[in-house]
């Protein structure tokens, strides 16, 4: 007979006594249930939820879920590769009790992410956010890097409800203004209380530029656990907006024109506890390993963007002279460029030194986003991509001939060149493995065809509540 405590297949060890205990503790503080949370293809966050006196069973067994939602899009239809998008099959869901946090905004639960495993006991190949770990680890193994990553946060605060379809901004204050934290500051302040309860560090929250637009920054962490919080953050500020009777959009255009929602990701490598973006001889004090991993990530944005900007609505955000960074270039602090050398201020270069990549917004999965960067920039630093001439200003003004001389290029104007790039990527498509670059793929044209016909209004209406 098989009792709880048994090894089952994708369990990790210690993880049913400790489950138990655990669970033994949240009912005590009032917690009724567990949100158990992971990110779709299309960048959707999809959930199942169990009772807290099940979680020891969730930690021994896993939680059932169909490996149809990998070909899942953001309206909820269903595509399929050769391998996914069937209704057979079965997954199993694990928490990483590592992660699990109870949610102050959402009295009464708790959260966690999960890997998805077969119900063989091996590693689901769609799972992203095992992907993200194999990327990582691959990168220490062989290359003794590690990583630390965080992920910007936008979203635009309306009057509810969100089920009207149109989106009325919640404040009327100007970009940046005192007049905006004011009108929203009962708000924001329970955003502020919830996340320190959960344990997230928080940099920074501020009114931003579109209407109702604010950002929040938070400290960075490992890759798989900067990931996981980007998720989490996402989920706190939506339930404490809800407690306030407010909704909150993170989709990259809530309008069609304008300034749209950003999810721009910063990143910097490490070695044997040294940044390598800092005290280095290169430019700005990168090190030689350091330049050559920008200038992966920047030889492969064309491709990158299928994931790091996935929607058709990415692309009403991906325009020129909007500080979203669509040309394949680079600079010290401008932020017009694609990618953004951030020093930090003087005495502290060896901890704030990073990269930011700045055509990534909130509908892309996080996990797979890190994970393309990563393996973009490890080839960069494998090969010894040389990092070309820095630009300064808007390279939207610079000349066509010089541009070209430079290698500055436009990125993707739509989500069908970014799949055409992707498609030509081997490098990446290898990263994600055949089945989940396949789930790209597939999923990316779904979105296309769903959209097509559609004017930018009705395209930022379609996808305002998806994300």
């Amino acid at each position: 007979m098989t009792t709880l405590a048994d090894p089952v297949p994708g369990g990790r060890p210690g993880d049913v006594e400790r489950a138990t205990a655990l669970g033994d503790e949240l009912s005590g503080r009032g917690v009724h249930g567990i949100v158990l949370a992971y990110v779709d293809t299309a960048g959707v966050g999809r959930v199942k939820t169990v009772p807290t006196a099940r979680l020891a069973s969730a930690a021994a067994w896993g939680v059932g879920m169909s490996p149809v939602f990998d070909t899942f899009l953001a309206n909820d239809s269903i595509v399929s590769t050769d391998v996914l998008g069937s209704p057979d099959g079965d997954l199993r869901l694990y928490p990483d009790l590592d992660q699990l946090v109870v949610l102050a905004g959402q009295p009464g639960w708790a959260w966690a992410p999960v890997d998805r495993i077969t119900q063989e006991g091996e590693p689901h190949p769609g799972c992203s956010r095992t992907v993200l770990r194999r990327v990582v680890s691959e990168a220490a193994d062989r290359h003794g890097l590690t990583f630390k990553a965080g992920i910007e946060i936008e979203w635009a605060v309306g009057q509810g409800p969100a089920e009207s379809g149109d989106f009325v901004p919640a404040t009327s204050g100007p970009a940046y203004s005192a007049t905006r934290q004011v009108e929203l500051s009962d708000c924001t302040a329970d955003l502020l209380a919830a996340l320190a309860a959960q344990g997230v560090d928080v940099e920074q929250i501020h009114p931003e530029y579109a209407a109702g637009q604010f950002e929040i920054s938070v400290g960075a962490l490992d890759p798989v656990a900067a990931a996981d919080r980007s998720v989490l953050v996402r989920q706190t500020v939506r339930a404490v907006a809800r407690r306030h009777g407010l909704v909150v959009s993170f989709a990259p255009a809530v309008f069609a024109q304008g300034v749209g929602n950003g999810g721009h990701i910063h990143l910097s490598a490490w070695r044997d506890g040294v940044n390598l973006h800092s005290g280095g001889e290169g430019r700005h004090g990168m090190t030689a390993d350091a330049e050559s991993f920008a200038a992966g990530v920047l030889a492969r944005l064309p491709a990158l963007t299928a994931v790091t900007a996935p929607s058709p609505a990415s692309y009403l955000r991906l325009k020129p002279s909007q500080w979203a960074g669509v040309f394949t270039a680079w600079g010290r602090e401008t932020r017009e460029a694609a990618v953004r050398v951030v020093t930090g201020t003087a005495g502290l270069h060896d901890q704030a030194a990073n990269l930011e990549v700045k055509p990534v917004d909130l509908a892309a999965n996080p996990y797979l986003a890190l994970a393309c960067l990563i393996a973009a920039g490890l080839d960069g630093l494998t090969s010894s991509t040389p990092l070309p001439e820095e630009i300064t200003g808007d390279p939207a003004r610079l000349d066509p001939a010089d541009a070209a001389a430079r290698g500055v290029r436009r990125l993707p104007a739509s989500l069908t060149e970014a799949v055409e790039e992707f498609r030509k990527d081997e490098l990446l498509r290898t990263a994600l493995g055949p089945v989940l670059a396949d789930a790209v793929i597939a999923v990316r044209q779904g979105e296309i065809a769903a959209a097509h016909g559609m004017d930018d209004e009705r395209l930022a209406a379609a996808y305002r509540w998806k994300y």
